[in-house]
């Protein structure tokens, strides 16, 4: 039941800098964000995406971009954020194989 689409890093980089407006979102634990994420994410953890969508994401047309260590969160995290109704997520894996920046 995959409402989401999985995109490569590079289209993803590509995105981040089409000067299209987007929302990126690293799902992997606070200690793992504050030791280095991609620069602009914000972090929410996948184990806090319950039942109800995450107050830092109030519009559900936004386009999303997910991503955590290696890809399994951002997967799980992406798939629970399309049952709460998320139109527009893109899930592109781990930082652990990101070839771009990261602070």
């Amino acid at each position: 039941m995959k409402t989401y689409q999985h995109i490569s890093q590079k289209e993803a980089y590509e995105y981040m800098h089409s000067g299209e407006p987007y929302i990126l979102v690293d799902v992997r634990t606070p200690d793992e964000f504050n030791g280095g994420h991609i620069p602009g994410a914000i972090n929410i953890p996948n184990e806090t995406i319950l039942l109800f969508p995450p107050k830092q994401l109030p519009d559900k047309s936004a386009t999303i971009l997910v991503y955590c260590q290696s890809g399994r969160r951002s997967a799980d995290a992406s798939q629970k954020l399309a049952d709460m109704g998320y139109t527009d997520i893109r899930e592109f894996g781990g930082i652990m194989t990101w070839v771009y920046e990261t602070e």
